[in-house]
């Protein structure tokens, strides 16, 4: 067990490190610079985001599937598509994600920007919180507010039923993270980065335990709490940089 001071100067080198734009060849995130508008970043990222499970090249695959059926043109499509807009859809799946829970996230989509300010605005209403694991169930919420299938609410995590959210932390990461490296887009200002939770993971999970930042077994929401303290006792202005530095050393490094 490193004493705080080498831990933290091991984890601020590991996240310098990993974090540059070497990294975005490799990684989902990728699928955000694709875009310079707002609304197409933000979009694309989220909808990434919800498919990040499994293989990363798989995963990646599949969203640059998502993207061409939305005619690369995300927002555009959202708020203008009809609803025989989206047979198109009809023969995606990841995993358990099926062309009926992506025709509800393009409905839900259209529904917050039409109605809560866009997945920004969901966030911007608790811009005052500690973090951001609240929010996250609001957001899950507002996109059910509309008619959908049962089956498709497991896609959206919720803090407040136990979730450690992981998908929705990563893309909070991309969204409100910046910092002049290049991975994250940080295009949004109603959410600070000292907000955020780090995408909490197999691999972020099993490296924190090694290094000892993590006790509880499960990487639910209250590893997610734990983590988080003590992530913030290293960098409480941008904690979740250490997302870099956890995710490396687990799949890169086999720490």
């Amino acid at each position: 067990m490193l004493p705080p001071g080498e831990l933290k100067a091991f984890l601020d080198e590991k996240a310098d490190q990993y974090n540059n734009p070497e990294f975005i060849t490799t990684d989902p995130v990728q699928i955000i610079h694709r875009y310079r508008d707002k609304e197409d970043i933000e979009i694309s990222g989220f909808l990434t985001a919800t498919i990040a499970w499994g293989n990363r090249k798989s995963i990646i695959n599949n969203a640059n599937r998502m993207m061409e059926l939305l005619g690369n043109s995300p927002y555009d499509f959202i708020m203008s598509h009809q609803e025989e807009d989206l047979d198109r859809f009809e023969n995606f799946v990841h995993r358990t994600y099926n062309a009926e829970d992506l025709r509800h996230f393009i409905r839900g989509l259209k529904y917050l920007y039409e109605n809560y300010g866009g997945l920004e605005g969901v966030f911007a209403a608790h811009s005052n919180a500690p973090r951001l694991q609240e929010a996250i169930g609001d957001l899950k919420t507002k996109f059910f507010e509309i008619p959908h299938l049962p089956r498709t609410e497991k896609h959206v995590s919720d803090p407040r039923k136990g979730s450690s959210a992981k998908r929705i932390n990563m893309f909070l990461r991309w969204m409100a993270r910046k910092d002049n490296k290049g991975v994250d887009a940080g295009i949004w200002r109603s959410v600070s980065p000292a907000q955020l939770s780090c995408p909490l993971d197999v691999h972020s999970g099993n490296v924190a335990r090694k290094l000892g930042l993590l006790k509880r077994k499960q990487n639910d929401a209250r590893a997610l709490e734990e983590l988080d303290n003590a992530l913030r006792k290293m960098d409480p202005n941008d904690p979740v940089k250490y997302d870099f530095a956890l995710f490396g050393l687990g799949v890169f490094e086999k720490f």
